[in-house]
């Protein structure tokens, strides 16, 4: 079994970028290109034949001995701003993106611009060289000043940005043509720079070898980037499923449980009710037998006493003692009975 059978897959496509080979012609690259870097720094750093070469070009001034072309030069320039190269690169990413159904040609393009930043600002603030527009003295380094043009920025930029355009070609031939586009676009805006007189010459040597470093790296940043990968896929995929959740309909009210009182009655629980009988005048039962089943359970019926028993109760009448009225159970009865409350009333 071959060893690139081993390695993990990431969304159908071997990771053999995951562990780089470094072949004979990326090591004779990464070390010319930093030998070019070191050697520009050193250069520059000791007021060197290179300052020498900076201070004749710029007095020179290009852009006075060929005028007709400075208006065509001022837009071409614009290839190596950041802004502006990055959102045509992008809007091509992206459809790459959609069309290959992953996020790794953004993901490159967003590390390499992130490396760039990093590398090529940190050495611009470092060491603080001014322009050839702000020069000081003639023949001097300009360094440690407050500028920011060493290396150059626009040159370093259209290295990386089109060359990513390159890094991510499916086949041969189409990254070698693309490799020719990039390195004609960097070339271009290093010497437009220098026309211009925004750069010297060795601001845009030290931005060409400051870009295809960043390049040279990407391969060494290709685990990082396909872990980067999946952490994004998976917070989607949690965005998503948070979004379904949250426009997912809710229900009303929540189901309550059914409780004793409101569970159905049955012909059974009827039967263990105490019937409910109404009752007529003078005392007889009704006979309406329906009204039984609507007694409420738990309200027990009592049963209504009928006027005789009231009368007959113990207590005796309700009514005060009176001297003159008469009791009406010692009553005589009779026809007298008539006289004797006529007469006990008149008197």
């Amino acid at each position: 079994m071959r060893t690139d059978d081993k390695l993990p897959q990431v969304k159908g496509r071997p990771t053999d970028l995951a562990r780089p080979r470094m072949t004979r012609t990326r090591r004779w690259l990464l070390g010319s290109t930093l030998a070019v870097y070191a050697a520009t720094v050193i250069g520059v750093l000791t007021t060197s034949w290179l300052v020498r070469l900076d201070w004749q070009v710029m007095l020179f001034r290009p852009y006075k001995h060929w005028p007709e072309i400075h208006t065509f030069l001022d837009y071409f320039v614009v290839m190596g701003q950041r802004g502006p190269t990055a959102v045509a690169v992008t809007a091509w990413i992206g459809w790459c993106c959609y069309k290959q159904r992953t996020l790794r040609p953004l993901i490159v393009l967003g590390t390499s611009l992130l490396l760039l930043n990093i590398t090529v600002g940190s050495v611009k603030l470092g060491l603080g060289r001014l322009g050839p527009h702000y020069a000081t003295s003639v023949g001097s380094n300009e360094m440690w000043g407050n500028g920011d043009i060493f290396p150059s920025g626009h040159t370093a930029n259209a290295v990386v940005t089109w060359g990513v355009l390159a890094y991510l070609a499916t086949t041969p031939h189409a990254r070698r043509i693309a490799s020719v586009i990039a390195a004609i676009f960097a070339f271009g805006v290093g010497m437009t720079t220098v026309y211009l007189g925004t750069h010297w010459v060795s601001d845009v040597v030290l931005g060409w070898a400051a870009g295809v470093l960043v390049l040279l790296a990407l391969p060494w940043l290709e685990p990082a980037m396909a872990r980067a990968e999946v952490l994004l896929r998976a917070m989607y995929r949690k965005v998503l499923e948070y979004r379904d959740r949250a426009s997912a309909p809710r229900p009303l009210s929540r189901p309550v449980a059914a409780s004793a009182l409101a569970t159905p009655r049955t012909a059974a629980h009827d039967d263990e009710l105490p019937a409910r009988e109404t009752v007529g005048v003078g005392g007889r039962p009704s006979g309406v037998a329906a009204h039984a089943s609507e007694a409420r359970p738990h309200h027990p019926l009592r049963p209504h006493p009928i006027r005789a028993e009231r009368a007959g109760a113990p207590g005796g009448s309700r009514r005060p003692p009176h001297a003159d009225r008469v009791p009406r159970a010692t009553a005589p009865l009779g026809p007298a009975a008539g006289r004797g409350r006529a007469a006990s009333t008149g008197g």
